[in-house]
Order: C-alpha cells, then sequence, then structure tokens
C-alpha cells in the first residue's frame, strides 16, 4: 500500500493514509527529536569519560 491523500470537493489535500508501517517509524522519528529535546541543556561527555565507565562497568573491555 502506498500513501494516500484524502481531497475536499475543491482538491485541496485535507489529509493523509499512511501504512501502519510508515506511521510507527513517524512515531518513533517524533519520540527521537523530544529524547534530544529533553537533553539539550545536559551536561556533554567526553567520548574518553564514556568509554572509561563502560570499561570501569565491565561492558568494555580495556
Amino acid at each position: 500500500m502506498t500513501t494516500q491523500f484524502l481531497t475536499d470537493q475543491a482538491g485541496t489535500k485535507v489529509a493523509v493514509v499512511l501504512p501502519v508501517e510508515d506511521f510507527e517509524e513517524l512515531m518513533e522519528d517524533v519520540s527521537d527529536l523530544a529524547a534530544v529535546a529533553e537533553r539539550r541543556n545536559e551536561e556533554r561527555v567526553s567520548l574518553a569519560e564514556v568509554k572509561q565507565r563502560l570499561i570501569s562497568d565491565g561492558i568494555l573491555s580495556d
């Protein structure tokens, strides 16, 4: 199935019909963007610090 547009009598697009899979992907993108926006002002951590934390936690080998 492809994306479909619903139009009014004048031919103006007024709605869209998406396959569920496409809709779910869009909603995941919206969720990701919301998470980024919420964390925008958090302190940044260097890659070296992240690696060190992962090694300390036993998740990454030295």
